[in-house]
């Protein structure tokens, strides 16, 4: 086949809106979670972020000049219903900030990707309802969801309902729905709030289908691979067991419109098997577009076995161990782009769809001082982050092998957080950008935008459609 990288592939960036907006009290927003939800004293708070609320101009600018064509960010839902509810009013301030947001990005170029929940909602729903645990949630999400798909689907023509939605079925914080009812176990009320978000991304997929016939829907995993530490049986089994519920089980849903057999063993066997309303059957037949999904890191794990008391994804933490041949990050993520081309023909074979990288990138310590800051742009000097390339180039490389080699029909690669943000713990400590944004945890300083070594980099690489990786 040949090896030319289609002239319509995406490059670009990822964020959500808690970790770049700020303007918390600003332009009708009401609560998210992420508003009240205490945080680590010695990080930093939602308020600010790095201030994209008021500078998107100044980073679409710099996207641009990057070779960004492609842009995924999400939607604060409690910007568009303050409250999140059924019946209450559309904030009309919320929906003219993203039509100008949208607007301007197709002006530079650079088409629009929307994620409608990227771990937030909006505060009422969680204090009234427990998040997803409520059938009624799934509801205000589809009205939600028909709302956004209303008032901005006329231009965006890529959509996704939840960021990494299989860490749904692993951390109730994520789906919002940490009560748990008295005498229903962990697992039990986990897989059951998991069941729903299915049910609101079906929701979400049919509105597009029925709203905007043309626009794309996918479905979005968090894929870490999993290797057996030792080349035994028992660890062999134990590791394809852990890849299969951890990011197996919502690849093929998304793609086939049903639980697949060894999840459904897996959860009657445990008497953790969801209750299906009537129409949830259908629902799920309601698939995507294409496979999409984050990938930062592989894990080795060794041998272990999934019991009848613990959800599965305890159990493959606990047997977590590093892997003795990949190099790691100060968070112990270890590189290993082999793993990601892995992962890039495993989620094309199983679901027999396109496949989209929608996160990849590398944390990395970049702190100065603000004297180290102006001493650095005194001297025409920049931040020296060849760490950053390298990851890049070397994934990119193997992503052009899974696409040529392997045949695998790939449509993107996106970064995440091409333009420094808050990480998601909410510290400034782990930075994934090409830009660096002139703050730390505790002073917001300027928040100046300061192209790093990477930013020239990564604009030879995305203008060239990935030729020029040097």
């Amino acid at each position: 086949m040949e090896k030319k990288m289609p002239k319509d592939f995406y490059w670009g960036g990822s964020v959500s809106s808690f970790q770049t907006e700020g303007a918390r009290n600003e332009g009708g927003k009401g609560l998210c979670v992420y508003d009240v939800r205490p945080m680590n004293p010695e990080f930093s708070d939602w308020n600010v972020a790095i201030d994209a609320y008021h500078r998107y101009d100044e980073d679409i600018a710099l996207m641009k000049e990057m070779g960004f064509n492609f842009y995924r960010f999400s939607i604060c839902w409690s910007r568009i219903i303050p409250n999140g509810t059924l019946d209450e009013p559309v904030n009309e301030e919320g929906v003219a900030f993203y039509n100008q947001l949208i607007d301007k990005l197709l002006a530079a170029g650079i088409e629009p990707m929307i994620t409608l929940v990227h771990f937030d909602m909006p505060y009422h729903l969680v204090k009234n309802y427990n998040g997803f645990a409520s059938r009624y949630v799934v509801d205000c999400f589809e009205r939600y969801a028909r709302v956004c798909i209303e008032r901005f689907g006329d231009r965006v023509k890529h959509w996704m309902s939840f960021n990494e939605q299989n860490l749904h079925g692993m951390m109730l914080r994520v789906s919002n729905a940490e009560d748990i009812p008295e005498g229903v176990s962990l697992p039990k009320h986990l897989y059951q709030v998991n069941h729903n978000v299915f049910i609101a991304h079906c929701k979400a997929v049919k509105a597009l289908r029925e709203l905007q016939p043309d626009a794309k829907f996918c479905g979005m995993n968090a894929v870490t691979n999993i290797y057996p530490y030792t080349n035994t049986p028992k660890n062999n089994l134990f590791a394809w067991q852990a890849y299969q519920y951890m990011n197996g089980f919502h690849c093929d849903v998304f793609a086939k419109g049903k639980y697949p057999d060894y999840m459904v063993a897996y959860l009657e066997n445990r008497g953790w098997m969801p209750t299906f309303e009537e129409g949830d059957d259908e629902l799920l037949k309601y698939t995507v577009d294409y496979i999409a999904f984050s990938y930062y890191r592989s894990n080795t794990v060794t041998e272990g076995e999934f019991d009848y008391e613990r959800p599965y994804h305890e159990i493959v933490n606990e047997h977590c161990v590093k892997n003795p041949h990949c190099e790691a990050n100060e968070w112990n993520w270890e590189i290993d782009p082999i793993g990601f081309r892995w992962t890039l023909n495993d989620l094309a074979t199983r679901s027999g769809l396109p496949v989209f990288v929608l996160e990849n990138g590398l944390g990395w310590r970049e702190d100065m001082t603000q004297e180290e800051v102006d001493q650095m742009l005194a001297e025409g000097r920049t931040i020296e982050d060849d760490y950053r390339i390298n990851y890049h180039r070397e994934h990119i490389k193997e992503m052009k092998n899974a696409m040529f080699e392997e045949g695998v029909k790939c449509l993107g690669y996106i970064t995440w957080g091409p333009i420094d943000i808050l990480a998601s713990m909410c510290n400034m400590d782990k930075r994934y950008g090409f830009v660096y944004v002139n703050r730390t945890n505790k002073d917001i300083r300027d928040l100046k935008r300061i192209p790093k070594k990477s930013f020239a980099w990564v604009k030879k690489a995305f203008e060239s459609n990935g030729e020029d990786l040097d």
